[in-house]
């Protein structure tokens, strides 16, 4: 996984069948992003992260996942360029988030949801940087955040803390936040495809397109 680029990891359920609005949502929503130049990244399984990451392969971009070896209902989907399989959900978290950019919450369960707070604590708390985090589907997740508006009240997290996401049913919207909040600010560039090297008789390679790359 350390040559995959910046990417932008999109997080939901895997139960979502590929006729769901959400199913639908989610593929063109990573192709978009997938032509701003990120390698969409997802936890490598059905559902969601199957739409993510077919959705990016429509576009021409890169598609990564990183698979929960599960009993049942998990297992990698067929629009992977690379994958892992991960015995522990702690490792697979970690991945998910070290090479990402942005973070994208749509639809999903318990998984999500843990997956949506460890981002959000580990922004709040500043072990990463203020990589954008945006929620996706205002209708879907607002329980949740009306019960973040709650701990606000109460005091268990800060008034400020409900900045740290984005919410919206837009995809031109988030789209435009990740393209500000993550290649602006964090100054990405993209890179210039590599030449063919004679030498090695690759001039009938197909050309592969520049990506993103940190200047960090």
């Amino acid at each position: 996984m350390h040559f995959v680029g910046p990417c932008v990891t999109i997080f939901g359920s895997a139960r979502f069948k590929e006729d769901h609005t959400y199913y639908k949502q989610t593929r063109h929503l990573a192709g978009e992003i997938a032509k701003l130049g990120f390698t969409i990244m997802t936890g490598g399984g059905p559902g969601i992260m199957e739409a993510a990451n077919r959705g990016a392969k429509d576009v021409g971009g890169k598609s990564v996942g990183c698979n929960i070896v599960l009993p049942k209902e998990q297992h990698h989907n067929a629009y992977l360029d690379k994958w892992v399989d991960i015995r522990y959900f702690f490792l697979r978290k970690t991945l998910l988030i070290k090479y990402s950019y942005a973070f994208v919450v749509m639809p999903g369960g318990f998984g999500t949801l843990d997956e949506f707070f460890e981002a959000m604590t580990l922004v709040q708390t500043k072990k990463i940087s203020m990589f954008p985090i945006i929620i996706f589907d205002q209708a879907f997740y607002q329980k949740i955040l009306e019960h973040n508006q709650r701990m606000a009240a109460e005091g268990t997290i800060s008034t400020e803390d409900e900045m740290l996401y984005f919410v919206t049913d837009s995809i031109t919207d988030a789209v435009n936040y990740i393209r500000q909040k993550s290649i602006v600010a964090f100054g990405l560039q993209y890179m210039q495809p590599k030449k063919p090297f004679r030498a090695l008789f690759e001039k009938g390679i197909k050309k592969i397109s520049g990506g993103l790359r940190s200047t960090v």
